[in-house]
């Protein structure tokens, strides 16, 4: 994607972002997932769409992820929702715009209607993932591997091909980002979509995300076989659908 560039938001932290404008458009801003970044198949697929329907678009990867400076382990909820928070005021300023969360982003978009309450027109969740640290991770460790975390401050998750580093730092800033306890009174349209086959997060996150909207217009697309990530092109053409559905 030829769209990257680097905005520099401390004298140690520059974050990549990708940024498409149009004249008097609605914006889309779109959240990425845990340990992911903007080469996949999603941001793609919603700067395309985007473009072909003149409607601006933003797109960061938080500090430890993608090509943003920083290590992953220093990172947390609270200093990946400030990041996008300063790029949202500085590129989307005051206009209206729809969040598009993926798994964590979900957790994060969540995190900005404490400050952009009024310019949210709409909310897609995708496998949304809010409070994970918390209920999918530290609950699910065994007492070894959590004396391990507080002993060293961290440890290795593994997860299919994956390894995570867990920080301690980061499971107790999750405690810090409780969003499932907060109601918002936004009249928009919220759409959480979801695979049927999510090995990662349970269909009943979403569930769970759409009761924090008690006056919004839900819906809730539960894609049969699909997996957490959803990025192959029959599950994006579902979602884009729905986001068109949204705008």
């Amino acid at each position: 994607m030829a769209y990257f560039k680097f905005q520099k938001i401390s004298n140690t932290k520059k974050i990549r972002y990708i940024l498409k404008l149009f004249d008097n458009s609605q914006f889309l801003v779109f959240l990425h997932g845990f340990m992911s970044d903007l080469e996949g198949a999603k941001p793609n697929a919603f700067l395309k769409f985007a473009k072909k329907n003149k409607i601006s678009f933003l797109a960061l990867e938080y500090s430890g992820h993608g090509k943003s400076s920083g290590k992953f382990i220093n990172g947390n909820i609270s200093k990946w929702s400030k990041e996008t928070s300063i790029l949202i005021k500085k590129f989307v300023k005051k206009e209206d715009f729809i969040l598009i969360g993926s798994s964590m982003g979900a957790w994060i978009s969540l995190n900005q209607f404490k400050i952009f309450k009024k310019q949210i027109k709409g909310f897609l969740g995708i496998g949304a993932a809010p409070e994970f640290l918390e209920n999918l991770m530290w609950k699910k460790f065994t007492k070894k591997m959590k004396e391990e975390t507080k002993k060293k401050g961290i440890c290795h998750l593994k997860h299919g091909n994956y390894e995570y580093p867990i920080t301690l730092q980061l499971i107790k800033d999750g405690r810090k980002n409780k969003v499932l306890n907060k109601k918002i009174n936004s009249s928009i349209k919220v759409t959480m979509v979801h695979g049927e086959k999510d090995d990662v997060v349970p269909v009943s996150y979403s569930r769970k995300v759409l009761k924090l909207f008690p006056k919004a217009r839900k819906s809730l697309n539960i894609i049969k076989k699909g997996d957490h990530s959803l990025s192959n092109k029959k599950w994006l053409k579902i979602i884009l659908n729905e986001l068109t559905l949204l705008i």
